[in-house]
């Protein structure tokens, strides 16, 4: 170790600034080159990605985030207000944490839009047919008192479609409202090959503190998420061209008394009796065996399983770094405390300034670190739970063409069987029942002839609705993407800012 000399150290006068040398040292510092734009990367050459003739329709093959190579880019004139200093209106900081009194102006909690309802998304590729109806869930409000208390949303709708009555309107639901429409829909559609968005999952503890009135953030941040997942629920259910025609869809939306939804509650009877027919059907999915001879479909299944399983470890990846992140803030926001309680203490003017201006740094630091936990979880770890509950409805589709199948087949042996019968009467010389057996043969060869009509209308709608599902997962995925890319990209450049104002 060099030896110290005494001139090494001044003594520095009251009402210096400490930091003034390192500001004046870095905003000297002109030589060092600007960030480069992120380079455009071709996602289909990825070895462990999904390969262009298997996943890509064929107006997708080029690069995946071509035109988004701007929009991400730092020294982007284009997007020089995405990336300003002030916080983005896509993303919201939630309330901070209570160790630091808030020193910069904050906004309520309100989740960002992850799906823009832009023309070019809300168009219903399949037949060109342009759904012009945009649907926002606002305004939660507790009413009631105690265990009996509930969830209120407002439910407004814009739209020019004539099937409607007003071009605007809105009504008042509950959560059980929103569960009641998802299980008529279900009961209309999935049996015949449609995949009919799933709702929100229930949350009885969430629900229990807020109907207790525990106010907390853990509380408004339930509150908060379960109005963003109810209006994508909806959102998902008015792009299906066939979902918007239904008269139960156009009642939730603009009647203002809607029957109370009954049998929707986690723990009544029926909810028991939902559970025992699940744990039913997955008993004969595994009894079942069936013999297909459609490569498209066994190709598919196998797809879907693989992608299922994929994106439930990115999910738990997503929420454990979403956990972590918040506890960086908790953590950054204890030091920012402790910086400006030992600024406050201190008598050397100079130091005291300097440990305040530390302590404001460090606050600005932690309001970004909440940011960003917002848009990790709003923008990305909400979109993966909303498709791990699509790609179970999808399963869903799957499951009951297999239903329709061994009705198919279950139907062939039966008429097999009165085939065997009414041989065994005319040997028997039994013309008194013959008539009845000749009848019966009759009726069992419609119902062959209805169980394989009915079995190919399944296969062709699931085979329009995948492809349909498969658009539209890649419009969801590259615009979250986009948008995550977006946040984290302004989230360092505002960092930097606020570092150099020490």
């Amino acid at each position: 170790m060099a030896a110290v000399r005494p001139a090494d150290f001044e003594v520095v006068e009251d009402g210096k600034n400490v930091f003034a040398s390192p500001v004046s040292t870095l905003e000297s510092s002109s030589s060092s080159p600007e960030p480069a734009s992120l380079p455009t990367k071709d996602l289909s050459t990825n070895s462990n990605g999904p390969k262009p003739a298997e996943a890509m329709p064929d107006d997708d093959r080029e690069d995946f985030f071509a035109e988004a190579t701007e929009e991400v880019s730092l020294d982007s004139p284009v997007r020089d207000p995405v990336l300003s200093p002030e916080p983005t209106p896509g993303i919201t900081p939630v309330t901070p944490t209570s160790l630091v009194s808030p020193r910069m102006e904050l906004r309520s909690v309100t989740a960002p839009v992850i799906f823009d309802r832009c023309r070019e998304q809300i168009e219903e590729e399949a037949n060109g047919d342009l759904f012009d109806i945009e649907i926002n869930v606002s305004d939660p409000e507790k009413i009631g008192d105690g265990m009996n208390a509930y969830m209120a949303y407002r439910v407004t709708t814009k739209t020019s479609l004539s099937m409607f009555h007003k071009n605007e309107f809105s009504v008042k639901r509950r959560f059980s409202d929103f569960l009641g429409l998802h299980g008529k829909l279900a009961m209309k559609y999935m049996h015949i090959g449609y995949i009919v968005p799933p709702t929100p999952e229930k949350s009885i503890v969430g629900m229990t503190k807020v109907k207790v009135g525990k106010e907390d953030s853990s509380s408004a941040e339930f509150v908060e998420k379960r109005r963003a997942a109810l209006e994508r629920y909806l959102q998902r259910t008015v792009k299906h061209p066939t979902l918007l025609q239904d008269p139960d869809l156009r009642l939730f939306l603009e009647s203002s008394e809607l029957p109370r939804a009954v049998n929707t509650q986690a723990l009544s009877g029926a909810g028991i009796l939902r559970m025992v027919n699940k744990a039913a059907d997955a008993v004969n999915k595994m009894t079942i065996k069936m013999n297909e001879s459609d490569a498209w479909f066994e190709e598919k299944q196998e797809q879907f399983e693989n992608l299922d399983q994929q994106l439930r470890k990115l999910h738990a990846s997503v929420e454990a770094l979403v956990c972590h992140k918040k506890e960086l803030s908790a953590n950054t926001a204890a030091f920012a405390k402790s910086a400006a309680m030992l600024g406050n203490s201190e008598d050397h003017t100079a130091l005291s300034r300097a440990l305040s201006q530390l302590a404001e740094v460090e606050e600005k630091i932690d309001q970004l670190h909440q940011e960003q936990v917002f848009a990790d979880f709003y923008v990305f770890s909400e979109l993966l739970g909303d498709y791990i509950r699509l790609i179970a409805a999808v399963k869903g589709v799957f499951d009951h063409r297999m239903k329709s199948w061994q009705k198919w087949q279950d139907a062939q042996v039966t008429l097999q069987k009165k085939r065997e019968a009414e041989a065994k009467l005319q040997l028997a010389n039994r013309p008194d029942k013959l008539q009845q057996a000749k009848d019966d043969i009759k009726e069992w060869e419609t119902k062959v002839q209805q169980g394989e009509k009915d079995f190919e209308q399944i296969s062709k709608t699931i085979r329009e609705e995948v492809k349909r599902f498969e658009r539209e997962r890649l419009k969801d995925f590259k615009t979250v993407i986009i948008k995550y890319l977006e946040s984290l990209v302004q989230t360092q450049q505002q960092s930097g800012n606020i570092t150099l104002q020490l």
